[in-house]
Formats: structure tokens, C-alpha cells, sequence
């Protein structure tokens, strides 16, 4: 068997066996989706009225845009589960067992890389469901869904190396639960919520000069028809910046603590 067929085998062996820890623990695998559905309802119902007046439409209006936000959100909510799922292993003892076997080494970074990944896009298909329940409509046609889906999946496997990274760093299943808090946290000081516009002047220009505004932006653009201007690019660049960091990052820390 050839070195990139072995490796293949060896990552989906891993992707396998993430994904039954997943249906084995689905309130751990689908609690990441719970933080961005709870910040939907409250926003739409508690603020939705005021916010959408102040954009000139009504709560449909404020719905709308923060649709794409809270979507962003739940990408970087997934953060958690992908640190404490990788610090478990590396702390009970697995690793260990992985070792002795003759199976390729990157293959377990890889497995619960593309198992996490997975797991956060099926999370956004439920927040996705319940935002249309809400009232959602988006005019993106079939190219534009496929390019917001991609986008999305860019910023998933970007967060996720990074957040590997912070579970690889963590002695302690705890410590890796909060690693990950600042990941998290970004977003709310982006455009999520409301215009980065309407901002005080310092932390509009944070919120202008952090990942998580741009790629915003491009979704909301994909998704409800409005101007994406050079966003598009921006995020690409943060997603590719993020992801190199994350995965030399995890490599070069994983080597090291799985030499004989």
C-alpha cells in the first residue's frame, strides 16, 4: 500500500471513530449549537423590534442580518469541543495505545480535525433551520448558498486547527474548555450584532480589523444580497493565515509530545 493510500485509511479510521464518540455523546456534539440559537431567540425577540427600527425595517429586518452573525458564531462556538476532545485523548492515555500501533501519526490530528469540522456544520444546519423558522429568506441564488457553504467550511477548518492547537497546549480537560473562550468571544465585538459603523471609534476600528467582521460580512452579503466589496478576499486570507498557524502549530506540538 502506497504511503498516501496508508494515510488515507489511517485518517478515516480516526474520522470513524470521532464520529461514534459524536452519536455516542450528542449533547457534547450538539451544544455548540445550542449558545448560537439561544443568542438568536433572545436577540430577535428581546432586541430585534429596537434593532431593526434603527436599521430602518422591523424585527424580519434585524433577523436577517443578524442570521449570518449568529451562523459565524456557531463556527467559532465549535472551538470548545474540538480543544477538550483532543486534550482528552492526549491526557488519558490513548495516545499511548496509538503509539504502538502502525498507523500513520498525522492521522489522528486529521481524524478529529475532519470529525470536529463535520460536527459544526451539522450544528448550522439546525441554526439555519431555526432561522428560517424564525422568518429568515435569503435571496442568494444556488451559487451564492455554495460559496456562503464554502465559506463557512473555510473558517471551520481554519478555527478547528487552531483550537487543536489550544487543546494540544492544555494539561487539563478544564483548562482546555477555556483556552478557546477568546475564539469565541470575537465575534461579539465584530459586526455580528450590530454595524460596526455604529460603534464607538476604538472599538470600531477593533471590530474593522478583526477576522471575524469580514467574514461576516461576506456571508451576509452571500446570503441576503448586499455589497460584499473586498471582504470576500479578506476572510479568504484570514482563513488560510489561521489554518497554516493552527496546523504547523498542532504538528509541531503533537511531535513533540509523541516522541519515543
Amino acid at each position: 500500500m502506497s504511503t498516501l493510500a496508508h494515510t488515507v485509511q489511517d485518517s478515516t479510521t480516526m474520522l470513524r471513530r470521532n464520529l461514534k464518540h459524536a452519536v455516542r455523546y450528542p449533547a457534547v456534539s450538539f451544544g455548540s449549537a445550542m449558545m448560537p440559537i439561544m443568542m438568536l431567540l433572545l436577540f430577535v425577540y428581546a432586541f430585534g423590534e429596537s434593532m431593526g427600527a434603527s436599521m430602518g425595517g422591523g424585527r424580519d429586518a434585524y433577523l436577517d442580518y443578524l442570521t449570518p452573525g449568529i451562523l459565524i458564531m456557531g463556527v467559532a462556538s465549535g472551538s470548545m469541543s474540538t480543544s477538550i476532545a483532543v486534550c482528552s485523548d492526549m491526557t488519558e492515555g490513548i495516545i499511548n495505545r496509538f503509539r504502538t500501533m502502525n498507523i500513520v501519526r498525522s492521522s489522528f490530528m486529521t481524524g478529529h480535525v475532519l470529525g470536529s469540522m463535520i460536527q459544526t456544520l451539522v450544528s448550522l444546519v439546525l441554526v439555519v433551520g431555526v432561522a428560517l423558522a424564525l422568518g429568515f429568506r435569503s435571496d442568494a441564488s444556488a451559487l451564492e448558498w455554495l460559496a456562503a457553504a464554502g465559506l463557512v467550511s473555510g473558517i471551520a477548518f481554519a478555527i478547528t486547527w487552531l483550537s487543536a492547537a489550544l487543546g494540544l497546549i492544555s494539561k487539563t480537560v478544564e483548562s482546555a474548555s477555556n483556552k478557546p473562550l477568546l475564539v469565541q468571544f470575537l465575534p461579539f465585538l465584530g459586526s455580528a450584532f450590530a454595524p460596526a459603523e455604529s460603534m464607538s471609534p476604538g472599538l470600531r476600528w477593533f471590530a474593522e480589523h478583526q477576522p471575524f467582521t469580514p467574514m461576516t460580512e461576506t456571508l451576509r452579503g452571500l446570503l441576503t444580497g448586499s455589497a460584499i466589496g473586498n471582504s470576500g478576499w479578506i476572510s479568504l486570507a484570514w482563513c488560510v493565515g489561521v489554518a497554516l498557524i493552527g496546523y504547523f502549530w498542532s504538528r509541531s506540538l503533537f511531535n513533540g509530545t509523541t516522541k519515543r
